[in-house]
C-alpha cells in the first residue's frame, strides 16, 4: 500500500523548481496558476534567493504548485492514502479531490497572506529539537511560554514562540535534547500567534465548494481519515493555529499497512522521518524529474 505525501514549509530551496518547468505542459500549467492568484510562481521557484522565498505569502502556495506539479508528473496514480505536513495538507487535499488545482491554489494562496500578516505582529520563529522525549520535552516548553507546533515523530518536535523565548530555549535544552535549530520560517504557526489567520481562513473557505475525498485523506490534527470535504476544510482553517501531529499519521499509516510512502516534490522532509520511524517501508523523495523513473516503479509495486 501506497501512501503520498507533501511536505510542509521550510522545504522549498532556491531554484528547486528550475528541472520540472522542461517537462511538456508544466511551464503552462504555473503561468495559469500564477495568473489565477496574482503570484509569479516561475519566478520564484527558478530565480528568486533564499530570502524571497521564506516569504510566507510566497512560500506556501509555492510549495503546493510544487507538489501538483510533481505529481501531475508522474502520470495516473492511486495511493491508498494521501496525507500533507501543515500546508502540505492543502496539497494532499488535491490529491484526494476534494478541491481542484485552482481552488487549492486560491486557498492557499490566501492562507499565505494571512499567517504573514499574523506573524508580522510580534516577531515569532519556530526552532527544531533533535532527540529527547516528548513526556519531557513539551512540558519544559510549555514552561518556557513555548508551544510544541510539529510533533514530528522520529525524536523531532518543533517548538514555536517568541524570538525571545526560542532564545532562551537555546540556553536552557529540555533533557535529552541534542540540537536546537532555528527554521527557515517567519513566524510562529500552529499556535496562538496565528488566531488572526484562523478567521481569515474560514471566510476564504467559505467560497469553496469541497467534495468528499476519493482517497483515505489522514489529517494532522490527529493522525485520523477524514470521511467529508467539509471537515476536511475545517481542519484546514483550525490547523492554521494548532499543531501538527505528523507524528500521529505516521501511527495511522502503520494500521492502515502502508508498505511505501512517496514524498513529492520538494520532496526529503517526511522521507527523512519516515526512514526513522517507519521501519521497513520504502521511501522515495521526488526532488528532481529524474526521480520519477524510480517513482513509478514504486507506484506500480505498492499501489492498492
Amino acid at each position: 500500500m501506497l501512501v503520498l505525501v507533501a511536505p510542509g514549509q521550510g522545504a522549498q530551496t532556491p531554484g528547486f523548481l528550475t528541472p520540472w518547468l522542461d517537462l511538456p505542459g508544466a511551464a503552462d500549467r504555473l503561468a495559469a496558476w500564477s495568473d489565477a492568484i496574482g503570484l509569479d510562481l516561475a519566478h520564484y521557484g527558478t530565480q528568486a534567493d533564499a530570502d524571497a522565498i521564506r516569504d510566507t505569502a510566497v512560500a506556501q502556495p509555492l510549495l503546493v504548485a510544487a507538489g501538483l506539479l510533481s505529481a501531475a508528473a508522474l502520470g495516473e496514480v492511486t495511493p491508498g492514502a494521501v496525507a500533507g505536513h501543515s500546508v502540505g495538507e492543502i496539497t494532499a487535499a488535491a490529491f484526494a479531490g476534494v478541491l481542484d488545482d485552482s481552488a487549492a491554489l486560491r486557498l492557499v494562496r490566501k492562507r499565505g497572506l494571512a499567517m504573514a500578516e499574523a506573524a508580522a505582529i510580534t516577531r515569532t520563529g519556530m526552532s527544531a529539537l533533535l532527540g529527547g522525549d516528548p513526556a519531557t520535552t513539551v512540558p519544559h516548553l510549555e514552561k518556557l511560554g513555548l508551544t510544541a507546533a510539529n510533533v514530528n515523530g522520529a525524536g523531532q518536535i518543533v517548538a514555536a514562540g517568541t524570538l525571545e523565548q526560542l532564545a532562551a530555549l537555546e540556553e536552557d535544552k529540555p533533557e535529552g535534547v541534542r540540537k536546537v535549530i532555528a527554521l527557515k520560517v517567519a513566524g510562529a504557526f500552529h499556535t496562538r500567534h496565528m488566531a488572526p489567520a484562523v478567521d481569515a481562513l474560514a471566510k476564504a473557505a467559505e467560497e469553496l465548494a469541497p467534495a468528499d475525498p476519493k482517497l483515505t485523506y489522514v489529517s494532522n490534527k490527529d493522525g485520523k481519515a477524514v470521511a467529508t470535504g467539509d471537515e476536511v476544510v475545517a481542519r484546514l482553517v483550525g490547523q492554521v493555529a494548532n499543531p501538527v501531529r505528523w507524528d500521529l499519521c505516521m501511527e495511522t499509516f502503520k494500521e492502515l499497512g502502508v508498505t511505501a510512502l512517496l514524498e513529492v516534490c520538494p520532496g526529503g522532509t517526511l522521507t527523512g522521518l519516515a526512514k526513522r520511524a517507519l521501519p521497513g517501508v520504502k521511501t522515495l523523495a521526488l526532488k528532481t524529474p529524474d526521480d520519477l523513473d524510480a517513482a513509478r516503479e514504486l507506484i506500480a509495486e505498492h499501489s492498492a
